[in-house]
């Protein structure tokens, strides 16, 4: 294996790193279950399922352009709900 061009990890301490060492042009990124849990914490339970539900345009989204709409809809409609 001469390059790995992508990686997608779970968030294991010092993982990242380790590739970037041995393939230091891998672009590194969260798989999209870490990214959710991640986002999760900042909202109140009793929010997670709706949360959910306008969460899923933007990471189900096939271009680049269409998921930053999702997002900017996310963040407009949710800022004022999380932390």
């Amino acid at each position: 294996m001469d390059d790995v061009l992508i990686a997608c990890v779970n968030g294991l301490t010092g993982f990242s790193e380790a590739i970037n060492n041995i393939y230091p042009d891998t672009e590194v990124q969260f798989c999209i279950i870490q990214q959710i849990r991640n986002s999760i914490k900042y909202v109140a339970s009793k929010h997670h399922k709706t949360f959910m539900a306008d969460l899923r345009p933007v990471y189900r989204a096939v271009l680049k352009e269409t998921a930053e709409t999702a997002l900017n809809e996310l963040e407009e409609k949710w800022d004022q709900h999380i932390r």
